[in-house]
């Protein structure tokens, strides 16, 4: 099949009719359409990705990336633990934590947060929170009786680094007149903020002996956090730590615990491809209406080409190509116009979010090389099969009509 002759028909119908110069006004209009649908099907899959990445980023910076945990509520020989684990593959870091919900206080006013004890200097080895200090320092961090608070929740309480807060149990303990609570005084040392509202409200830590004694763990501790070289060799970590500790100990990795979350992610980020891959298909009508529009037109042209004698195949490759090229030169200007439109809306920070209704305070962008692919081959793909139909019935005109007037 002699291609360049179509490739060079197909140009020429691209174009506006008689003597005006320039682009048709509905190839224009097809073109547009699909620019705009696969721009924004890129800038909101790209939203999607940064949200997803941003969310994770700010989970496993706050948490370790496995922990290990005991069904009996507690872990008493928990060094021997750590020691067994200490040559597993992929584990990097380890550090004991205990972790339970208090009441924190300052003055009348009060908030209920998970309390976290650690040991600051293996802490700073297996999560990054001490990396987010704000106010006070590392250096406020030795001994006992400081706790560290999260920004939005030193804000509720209306407290800062050098305050002191007051922290109340819930279980109580038993005095002269029957159940009291348990209500222990600690200095702020310092104030994190990780840029998630839930963790800078509900997230507080202090030092492992003092979070012992004020929940009567006596030397245990919760549980172990684990840092790994590779966050998505978390779920091959976890199954070789439980075949290595065994009961009553078991291990449990990030993607478990944050599962509904990310999946919920997972799902809406597809639910956002097929919705918006409708604005494509609504622009692949405009393409399949501006073919048949052209081949109307175009009766008397495509009755002269059959009687020099070109093929059906040959016919219907002209209107082909020239659907083809409006979906290609539509998503390349799409594919253009949402890389740029992402990164504005990444460098200058166009949109605002309330912290306290979503994960982020920001609208986060991540473009990745997939989707880009993904969409542009969707769309073009969606542009090529809109013009099988006007191609076919182009090529099933009978020639001898359009011409016996002539």
């Amino acid at each position: 099949m002699n291609l360049p002759y179509q490739l060079f028909i197909a140009l020429r119908y691209l174009k506006s009719k008689k003597k005006h110069k320039g682009i048709s006004f509905n190839t224009v209009i097809s073109i547009s359409g699909v620019a705009v649908g696969v721009m924004a099907l890129l800038v909101v899959l790209s939203v999607m990705s940064g949200f997803h990445e941003d969310l994770q980023k700010k989970i496993l910076g706050a948490n370790a990336h496995a922990v290990v945990l005991s069904y009996k509520g507690g872990i008493e020989d928990y060094r021997s633990v750590m020691e067994k684990l200490k040559n597993e593959p992929h584990v990097i870091s380890m550090s004991p934590f205990v972790l339970g919900q208090v009441m924190v206080s300052s003055g009348r006013r009060a908030h209920g947060v998970f309390l976290r004890g650690i040991e600051p200097s293996s802490e700073l080895k297996t999560t990054d929170i001490l990396r987010h200090i704000k106010e006070g320092s590392i250096e406020e961090i030795t001994g006992q009786g400081w706790i560290i608070l999260g920004k939005e929740l030193a804000s509720m309480l209306g407290v800062i680094a050098g305050d002191t807060v007051n922290l109340i149990s819930p279980v109580g303990e038993i005095g002269p007149l029957g159940m009291l609570p348990k209500i222990k005084q600690f200095k702020v040392a310092a104030v994190f903020e990780i840029g998630m509202f839930e963790y800078d409200t509900n997230l507080a830590f202090t030092d492992i002996k003092s979070a012992q004694e004020f929940f009567g763990y006596g030397s245990a501790v919760s549980g172990i956090q684990l840092r790994l070289d590779d966050i998505y060799k978390a779920s091959l970590v976890r199954d070789s730590v439980n075949k290595k500790i065994g009961f009553p100990y078991y291990a449990r990795d990030w993607m478990q615990m944050n599962r509904n979350l990310f999946s919920a992610l997972k799902l809406e980020k597809f639910a956002m491809f097929i919705i918006l891959i409708l604005i494509v298909l609504v622009a692949s009508f405009n393409i399949v209406s501006t073919l048949m529009m052209n081949v109307m037109e175009k009766q008397k042209e495509i009755a002269i080409l059959k009687a020099m004698g070109a093929k059906n195949q040959g016919i219907m490759m002209v209107f082909m190509i020239q659907g083809l090229l409006i979906g290609i030169i539509g998503t390349m200007i799409g594919v253009t116009g949402g890389y740029i439109l992402g990164k504005i809306i990444n460098n200058y920070e166009i949109i605002k979010l309330p912290a306290d209704v979503y994960y982020l305070s920001k609208l986060p962008v991540k473009m990745k090389l997939i989707d880009f692919i993904a969409v542009s081959v969707s769309a073009i793909a969606i542009s090529f099969f809109s013009t099988l139909y006007p191609s076919y019935y182009a090529a099933k005109l009978n020639p001898v009509e359009p011409l016996r007037y002539e």
